[in-house]
């Protein structure tokens, strides 16, 4: 059974008042917690396919997905010591990372991959902290990295759509009871694995259609000189191969 673990009273003054919050944060984050029931396990799973199959609600939670696919594509640029200039997130759940550097080589192709790759990888990571029991750390470790990126944010709706999501998530780690914690953890992680597949498809299915000459697989055939379809094959393969490996982990399989 996990509970909340409170810091040390103080009445030392607002200083001491903030430190008092952060040490509870961190005590609890790095606190392992007893994983839900399997019931419990699966039907985030549900949810989270439902969530991604229905196209009304897919049109709304997508734009999760667009924040770490562009999160993504800044992360790829500061590895390759591109200069990160800023990131748009806009209402159609389409983004834009500009970044300055070497208009091709490796640093470009990797910044331009790693996009359509990065939900999937992302959620792969948070399906390894909820197999080590760091169900609300892993809450928190989003709330800290959305924080980052607000930093790199350059438009109103990409500023709401970060604060609302980061509002969300502060929301549950610090109001609700643990094992709704340890749901919806298990639900965003879910949610992440899933969600990064369906983008992969709708990318395609725009590039069969003339609508999308400016993809992420379009440039990396300009870049490489590997056709757009292999890109979207690669894109494939990676997020499935994320979807499979982190549930296994979340199940528990042996693959």
């Amino acid at each position: 059974m996990w509970r909340m673990i409170p810091a040390a009273t103080s009445s030392a003054g607002p200083f001491a008042a903030i430190g008092d919050v952060l040490g509870t944060i961190w005590t609890n984050a790095v606190t392992p917690v007893e994983p839900p029931s399997q019931l419990t396990v699966l039907a985030m799973c549900a949810i989270a396919l439902v969530v991604v199959l229905f196209r009304p609600l897919w049109h709304v939670t997508r734009h999760v997905i667009t924040i770490a696919h562009e999160a993504s594509h800044g992360l790829g640029a500061l590895l390759t010591g591109r200069k990160l200039e800023g990131i748009r997130l806009h209402s159609d759940t389409s983004g834009l990372t500009v970044s300055r550097g070497k208009p091709r080589g490796p640093g470009m192709v990797i910044t331009a991959f790693a996009g359509y790759v990065g939900p999937g990888i992302i959620g792969l990571g948070a399906a390894w902290l909820l197999q080590l029991g760091y169900a609300v750390g892993l809450l928190w470790l989003l709330v800290v990295l959305l924080a980052l990126l607000l930093l790199q944010i350059r438009n109103w709706f990409g500023l709401w759509s970060i604060l609302v999501s980061g509002t969300a998530l502060v929301f549950v780690t610090w109001f609700l009871e643990p094992t709704v914690q340890s749901a919806v953890a298990y639900a965003v992680t879910w949610f992440l694995l899933l969600g990064a597949v369906r983008p992969v498809f709708e990318l395609q299915v725009q590039r069969s259609r003339g609508r999308a000459r400016t993809s992420d697989a379009d440039m990396l055939a300009r870049l490489t000189g590997v056709a757009g379809l292999f890109w979207v094959a690669i894109f494939l393969l990676v997020t499935l191969g994320a979807l499979t490996l982190g549930g296994s982990w979340i199940l528990g399989v042996a693959l």
